[in-house]
C-alpha cells in the first residue's frame, strides 16, 4: 500500500532531475517500505561556476596550457566554487523544519547526511520509497525524482540514500563449479620462505593426455595443464600438511610479484613510496586489518605496515553491509598496497555503510591525505542513480584539481551481461575524471619471470565427476557426457556455476563523454574502460593473510580490487620521485607512453595444446579446442589447460583469456587498457 505524500511547506517544492536509480526499471516493486523504518540519506548541494571549473581542469590536464599541471588549493576550490555557508543553512533549515536530523555536513560544504523515518524523509522530498525485487536481492529505492520545497530546493544538486543498491567490493576469488571459494589454511602450514602455493609451477610445458572411464566410455582429453597434481603417491594433497605449497589454484608472494614486474629495479633507486602516504576507502573495514596486515609484513619480509584508520562521520542505516565481504576487501586492498610500495604510509577511510563510500573519498581529499586514493569498489553503470554520477563525478573533478590521483577497480565480471542481464561497464571507474584499473592473467618462468601475461576472462567446462577413490588414483574420475559448460545445456544443475567464472570489466560508457586524454588512443565513442591493468585473476592470484574464526589464516584471492591497490601503490612511488608532488589523474598519463614504460598485453595463445576431447563406446564424438572453452564471445585467441580441482577431484577445462564480449588485442583494449606498468620504466616515463 502506497503512502501518501504531503506537500511540503512550499507551495511550488523545485523538482531534483534525473534523481532515480536505473536498476527500478528492470525490478519488481513489492510495495511499500515500513514508513517507520530509520534511514539516512545525503542531500548533495550544488557547486558554483561549474562551467569555469571544467575549463581548469582541462587546462590543468592538458600539455601545452600555461595551467599545465598547476594544481589549486582546497581552500581555492571552495572559494570559488563551492557551496556558500547561506546555502548550507538555507538546506539545514529546511531538513530540520521537516523533523530530520543533521548527522554530518561536509567541511567542503558538498552535503548534509540526515536520517529519518522513510515516512519523513517520504514527505519532506515528495517522494514513494518501495521495496524492489532485482536479481533475487531485496532493495529500496524512490520511485520517481525527489522534489525539495523552495528556497532550499534551488541550492540542491542530487539525494542519495533512498535507494540502498550501493557499491561493491571487486574482489573474487578462485572459487570453482564445486562449492565455495578456496578455504583458507591455518598459517602454520606453510613452506620455507613464506611461498605458501604455487607459484611459477603452475603451468606444466609440455601437454598432457587423461582418460576417463565410465558409462560405457572412454573420454580422452589432451593438451595444456594448469596446476600441480592434487595427489601424489597415492595421497590427496588437499589435507596432506607434507604438500601444502603444491595445490592448485596458485598464489603469489609479494617477492614474486615483485619481481615478474621489475619492481626491485625501482627499489634500487630509491624508491619505495617513503614519504607517501597512500589512502584506501573501503566500507565497514575490518577489526583485525592492523594484526592481519603487521603479520603479513612480517611473513613476507616486508618493513612494519604504518597504517592509520579514520572512520568517515554519520551513522548507517543499510541493510546490505558486512555480509558482503569488506573485511576481506579491506584485508587485500592494505596488504598488497603496502607489497608494491612497502616504503609508504596507508591511511585507510572507513564509510559508515557501501552507499557511502563517495563521502569517504570526499572526506580524504578535502583533508589532502594523500596524493594517490585506491578504491577497489564499483557498481554496473546502468544500475544506478544518475544523481550520484553527477555528485560523485564532481568529487573526482576536485581530487583532480588538486593534483590527486583517484583509482577505480573496472569489475570483476567482464562486460557485466551474465550478473545483469545486460552491458555495461561500472562506475565510478567510468568517470572522465577517474583512473580505471582492468585485470591481467599471470604466469611465471621458474626464474619468477614473466611466462605470459593475457586479459583476465575465465571459463570453466567440467569434463570428469568425482573421483570414487577419493583423487587418490590418477584419472579414476569418471566422464561427464557431454561436457558441462554452460546454462544452456539441457544437464545443467542450477546450483551449479559453469561457463564464465569471471573477468576483468570495461567497454564504452553509456553515460560519459570520451575524454581528451583517449583521443586517438580508443575507438571512437564515449569513455572507454580500463585506462591501465595489473595481475586481477584469483586463479594467478595472491596470498593474503586474514583473521578467520580468531586464527590468522592464509588465502588467495584475485579480481581487479588486487589490480588497484598495486597500482595505486605504484603512482605513490612515482609521486615520491616528483618530489612528494601529486601527479594527478594516472588515466591522463599512461596514454602514448614510450621508453618500454608499458607492456601491451596480446591474447595468450594455447594452439595447438588448446584441449581437445575424444569419446568412444556408447557414445562416438570428438570435441573441438573452441566447444570446450566456451561460451567465447568476441574471443578467438585464448589459452585452454586441463584442470584437476582440489576442492572435488573434478576434472575441467579452463580457460585464460574468455571475458564475455570482451577482447584483448594490440594496443589499447577494453579488458587491459594500454597494457600493464613495467617497474623503473614506468616510473622514469610518468616522471622524466
Amino acid at each position: 500500500m502506497s503512502v501518501a505524500v504531503a506537500t511540503g511547506l512550499y507551495a511550488s517544492p523545485t523538482r531534483i532531475p534525473n534523481n532515480t536509480p536505473g536498476f527500478i526499471r528492470r525490478a519488481t516493486d513489492l510495495g511499500a517500505v515500513d514508513p517507520s523504518t530509520v534511514m539516512s540519506v545525503t542531500v548533495w548541494l550544488k557547486l558554483h561556476h561549474e562551467d569555469r571549473l571544467d575549463a581548469l581542469v582541462h587546462g590543468q590536464y592538458r600539455k601545452g596550457s600555461p595551467t599545465y599541471h598547476h594544481w589549486i588549493t582546497q581552500a581555492q576550490f571552495n572559494a570559488n566554487y563551492g557551496p556558500t555557508s547561506q546555502e548550507v543553512n538555507s538546506v539545514q533549515n529546511f531538513l530540520t523544519a521537516h523533523r530530520l536530523t543533521i548527522l554530518a555536513v561536509a567541511e567542503n560544504n558538498m552535503y548534509i547526511k540526515v536520517e529519518g523515518t522513510v515516512d519523513t524523509i517520504q514527505r519532506a522530498f515528495h517522494v514513494q520509497i518501495d521495496n524492489y525485487n532485482f536479481k533475487g536481492n531485496t532493495y529500496r529505492s524512490n520511485k520517481a525524482d525527489p522534489s525539495a520545497d523552495n528556497p532550499a530546493g534551488g541550492n540542491i544538486a542530487a539525494i542519495t540514500g533512498m535507494d540502498d543498491l550501493g557499491f561493491r567490493p571487486a574482489f573474487v576469488q578462485p572459487a570453482g563449479p564445486d562449492g565455495g571459494p578456496f578455504p583458507a589454511i591455518p598459517l602454520g602450514q606453510r613452506r620455507p620462505g613464506g611461498v605458501f602455493f604455487e607459484g611459477p609451477l603452475a603451468f606444466p610445458t609440455a601437454p598432457e593426455t587423461h582418460a576417463f572411464v565410465g558409462g560405457g566410455n572412454t573420454a580422452t582429453y589432451t593438451g595444456n595443464r594448469y596446476g600441480s597434481p592434487i595427489s601424489v603417491g597415492g595421497v590427496l594433497t588437499l589435507g596432506n600438511p607434507s604438500f601444502v605449497g603444491h595445490w592448485p589454484p596458485q598464489g603469489y608472494s609479494p617477492a614474486e610479484v615483485q619481481t615478474a614486474y621489475g619492481l626491485g629495479a625501482v627499489y634500487g633507486a630509491g624508491y619505495d613510496g617513503t614519504g607517501e602516504t597512500i589512502v584506501i576507502t573501503d566500507a565497514f573495514g575490518s577489526s583485525t586489518i592492523a594484526e592481519d596486515a603487521a603479520l603479513f609484513s612480517s611473513v613476507y619480509g616486508l618493513p612494519p605496515v604504518n597504517l592509520t584508520i579514520v572512520r568517515a562521520p554519520g551513522l548507517p542505516h543499510n541493510p546490505h553491509g558486512p555480509s558482503i565481504g569488506w573485511d576481506g576487501e579491506t584485508t587485500l586492498d592494505v596488504e598488497w598496497a603496502h607489497a608494491i610500495a612497502p616504503g609508504a604510509s596507508i591511511v585507510l577511510v572507513l564509510a559508515t555503510d557501501r552507499a557511502s563510500l563517495d563521502e569517504a573519498i570526499n572526506y580524504a581529499v578535502v583533508h589532502h591525505l594523500g596524493n594517490t586514493i585506491s578504491n577497489s569498489w564499483s557498481t554496473v553503470e546502468g544500475l544506478l542513480n544518475p544523481g550520484q554520477f553527477n555528485r560523485d563525478n564532481r568529487i573526482l573533478q576536485m581530487a583532480a584539481a588538486q593534483g590527486i590521483d583517484v583509482n577505480f577497480a573496472s569489475g570483476d565480471f567482464g562486460d557485466e551481461s551474465p550478473e545483469v542481464g545486460f552491458v555495461s561497464v561500472d562506475f565510478p571507474d567510468s568517470s572522465p575524471y577517474a583512473t580505471g584499473v582492468g585485470g591481467t592473467s599471470l604466469a611465471l618462468n621458474s626464474d619468477g619471470t614473466i611466462n605470459f601475461q593475457t586479459g583476465w576472462g575465465t571459463n570453466l567446462t567440467r569434463i570428469a565427476d568425482i573421483s570414487p577413490s577419493g583423487g587418490t588414483i590418477l584419472d579414476d574420475n569418471p566422464p561427464v557426457i557431454p561436457p558441462l559448460k554452460t546454462l544452456g545445456d539441457p544437464s545443467f544443475d542450477p546450483n551449479i556455476f559453469l561457463g564464465f567464472q569471471f573477468g576483468a570489466g570495461g567497454g564504452e560508457s553509456g553515460v560519459f563523454a570520451q575524454p581528451s586524454f583517449q583521443n586517438g588512443f580508443v575507438p571512437p565513442g564515449n569513455r572507454m574502460v580500463p585506462d591501465i591493468a595489473w595481475l586481477a585473476d584469483p586463479f594467478t592470484g595472491v596470498e593474503i593473510i586474514q583473521t578467520i574464526g580468531g586464527s590468522p589464516s592464509l588465502g588467495v584471492i584475485g579480481g581487479t580490487s588486487l589490480a588497484t591497490p598495486m597500482f595505486s601503490a605504484l603512482m605513490a612511488i612515482a609521486a615520491q620521485k616528483n618530489g612528494h608532488v601529486g601527479l594527478g589523474q594516472a588515466a591522463a598519463l599512461v596514454y602514448g607512453l614510450g621508453g618500454g614504460a608499458i607492456t601491451d598485453i596480446v591474447p595468450k595463445d594455447g594452439t595447438p595444446n588448446n584441449v581437445t576431447g575424444t569419446v568412444t563406446g556408447n557414445v562416438n564424438t570428438s570435441f573441438s579446442a573452441d566447444f570446450l572453452a566456451g561460451p567465447l564471445g568476441n574471443t578467438t585467441t585464448y589459452y585452454s589447460a586441463l584442470y584437476n580441482s582440489p576442492f572435488s577431484t573434478r576434472w575441467f577445462v579452463i580457460t585464460f583469456g574468455t571475458d564475455t564480449s570482451l577482447t584483448t588485442g594490440p594496443g589499447w583494449d577494453n579488458v587491459t587498457g594500454v597494457g600493464t606498468p613495467n617497474g623503473l620504466a614506468f616510473i622514469n616515463a610518468i616522471v622524466p
